[in-house]
């Protein structure tokens, strides 16, 4: 799936701003017709989650309801026109000018119409009914009890439409899709390009690949709908977290000799593998340092917020991380384009939260899940940043769940044969899916849910688990989570649970342990930043207090720590 773009062929706007909102708290919008237009609304914004927008109805979780009116640009009538949501949480069911376009369900990841046939010049009136609900056939499940809203995973279940809602038009018969996927032989780069075209009618394909005293330019016969072809690059710039190069790859399509379409990726060349014990980049050992870490902020929820992703990137590099997984759902594609841009490794995780293997639903849970994961993986596969998949978080496996994922695993592998996959384990050696995943990953909180307050001990009980998955897998290990809540400004002599000094100590000597251990080859800590949870017993003012930053991005007391010992810096 193409971003959208701007040039002399394609264009798009941004239908994001006010639009108007209307609960559905009594569930009778379908029956009132509302699908045709509704008042008594109220303006809110697009996007960002509704939750914390408002005074009240913040545990609501649909259905909901958004309408808002649009033209059509000029000179945007001899071409296709499509409508683009980028994440809308859980499902969406969508409205154009009173006629049903359809329904996409599962947050996170974008979705699209075309509305060619449905436009009108002026006053198009677009509606989305919104029911983010949580329901045990659904993925991620709901819930338990013990939290209000019920959820079954521990972060707040946010709803709305979360990123930007594009209109954009493409010509009729031009690119479809574009995968990019890039190997190394000595200096040689390879850059293989697969072409998908509309129509495949006497068209030629020019390619041009410029940056780093390169400029490539090829001419392809279209024999085919798809067609794939290879450069090289001599001397190729690599790709990596020190030096993330990247190069401009422009298609052009041509149709009787005059270009008619065109589009432009930023690539980097590099490839990542596993060798025995060790993770490598470009054929060097790679360790990754940094955070899972969410989407979260006040008032815009999980919406798009722009200002935060450039924060959050900059506090990463600050502390000295290099790394970080999209737990536990993908994140917004600008996200993914500065991770390119700035050199950081992306462990990039589908929605899959919290999978309970149930006899009932394991069949719609499979049916979704290998949706989520070709979704995503049309999405990102050009992003040199993402060098793993993660086909779900802390699943409760069973003796059902290794054919499950085995059968994940194949996707994958037949999608996108050129990354690793993973899961994140939280129930021990016995998750027999890690007999065939690339990397073992583990979440794990020893002297916090475990054996409270005993940190030393803890680190024992640590320490002899991962050498307990190394005997039985002998694959690299990535300790996936680990972390302590830490109300900030609160502090112990000596250290105890929820106090700054207990966190600095906690990550500490975890840290200490993950780094006497060659075949451990990645630490992320939970949480990067504090975040918004459901309410419940253990979750003081529904927040989890395991980042080393706050909700609002400032730093506790490990933060500093970490940067001293993830940079060697003396301050």
């Amino acid at each position: 799936m193409l971003y959208p773009q701007r040039n002399k062929y394609r264009q798009y706007i941004d239908l994001s701003g006010i639009w108007d909102f209307r609960f559905d708290t009594k569930n009778e919008g379908l029956k009132e017709n509302w699908q045709s237009g509704f008042d008594k609304s109220q303006p809110i914004a697009v996007p960002a989650s509704w939750n914390d927008q408002f005074a009240d109805n913040r545990d609501f979780l649909g259905p909901a309801w958004y309408q808002t009116y649009f033209d059509l640009p000029w000179g945007w009538t001899d071409q296709k026109v499509i409508l683009r949501f980028g994440s809308v949480n859980y499902i969406a069911d969508v409205w154009l000018n009173g006629d049903q376009l359809g329904q996409h369900e599962g947050g996170h990841i974008p979705f699209e119409f075309d509305i060619t046939s449905k436009l009108k010049a002026y006053n198009n009136h677009l509606i989305m009914r919104v029911d983010g609900d949580l329901a045990d056939d659904r993925v991620p499940p709901g819930g338990r009890p013990m939290f209000y809203p019920a959820t079954n995973f521990d972060f707040f279940p946010y709803c709305g439409i979360h990123r930007l809602v594009l209109l954009y038009s493409v010509p009729n018969d031009g690119i479809e899709d574009l995968t990019i996927r890039t190997f190394i032989e000595g200096n040689m780069g390879k850059v293989q390009i697969i072409l998908e075209c509309v129509e495949k009618s006497s068209l030629t394909a020019n390619i041009d690949l410029k940056g780093h005293g390169v400029d490539l330019s090829e001419t392809m016969i279209m024999e085919d709908k798809t067609t794939e072809f290879t450069i090289e690059v001599p001397n190729a710039a690599l790709w990596d977290t020190e030096h993330p190069n990247l190069y401009n790859l422009t298609v052009e399509l041509l149709k009787n000799d005059v270009v008619f379409d065109s589009y432009r990726l930023k690539i980097g060349i590099r490839t990542i593998e596993v060798s025995g014990d060790q993770l490598l980049l470009n054929g060097k050992p790679i360790e990754l340092i940094g955070f899972a870490k969410h989407i979260d902020f006040p008032i815009t929820g999980r919406g798009y917020n722009p200002a935060v992703i450039i924060k959050d990137y900059s506090l990463m590099k600050w502390i000295g991380a290099n790394s970080f997984r999209t737990s536990h759902y993908p994140y917004s594609e600008q996200m993914m384009d500065l991770a390119d841009q700035l050199g950081f490794l992306v462990i990039d995780e589908t929605p899959a939260v919290g999978l309970t293997f149930h006899k009932h639903h394991i069949t719609r849970h499979l049916e979704l899940c290998k949706q989520y994961t070709r979704e995503l993986i049309a999405r990102d596969k050009n992003h040199p940043s993402v060098i793993m998949w993660s086909l779900a978080n802390e699943p409760h496996s069973s003796t059902k769940s290794k054919e499950f994922f085995r059968e994940l695993y194949d996707l994958s592998k037949e999608t996108d044969p050129t990354r690793l996959v993973t899961i994140i384990n939280m129930q021990g050696v016995r998750d027999r899916a890690f007999e065939f995943l690339d990397i073992v990953c583990m979440n794990r909180y020893y002297a916090w849910y475990i054996g409270p307050g005993q940190i030393d001990e803890g680190c024992v009980g640590l320490s002899n688990e991962i050498d307990r998955f190394y005997q039985k897998y002998s694959k690299p290990i990535i300790i996936a989570e680990f972390g302590a809540d830490t109300i900030p400004g609160w502090h112990s002599q000596p250290p105890e649970m929820f106090s700054e000094e207990y966190q600095v100590e906690f990550l500490k000597k975890y840290i200490e342990v993950i780094n006497n251990k060659p075949y451990v080859i990645g630490q992320h800590i939970w949480n990067m930043c504090d975040f918004k949870t459901p309410q419940g017993i253990h979750r003081v003012g529904a927040y989890n207090y395991k980042g080393v930053f706050t909700r609002d991005r400032r730093p506790k007391m490990a933060a500093h720590m970490l940067r001293r010992l993830w940079t060697k810096s003396s301050e």
